[in-house]
């Protein structure tokens, strides 16, 4: 009866071994989707702040482009005004 008892506690060892090994096979690869995961994460972040950094040089560059653009309007008109008041003169 003591062998039967070995025997079984082998088999029972043998089987909850057999499911520990199976287990640790799909716990390994949850880890390596999760890490995988918080990679793409991470990248996308990356991409993320380097597209609001270069749209935020656009936009200085627009800003800068624009009051630029105001300034010669700006000379252009008193040139017109200053023309005029030559022919009037």
């Amino acid at each position: 009866m003591d062998n039967g008892f070995i025997i079984l506690g082998i088999i029972a060892l043998l089987f909850l071994s057999m499911y520990g090994f199976s287990y640790l096979s799909v716990a390994r690869e949850k880890m390596s989707q999760k890490k995988e995961q918080q990679k793409e994460l991470e990248k996308a972040g990356l991409r993320r702040q380097a597209r609001i950094k270069n749209q935020e040089i656009i936009d200085e560059r627009v800003r800068k482009f624009n009051q630029r653009k105001e300034e010669i309007q700006h000379e252009l008109m008193l040139l017109n005004k200053m023309k005029e008041k030559q022919k009037v003169s």
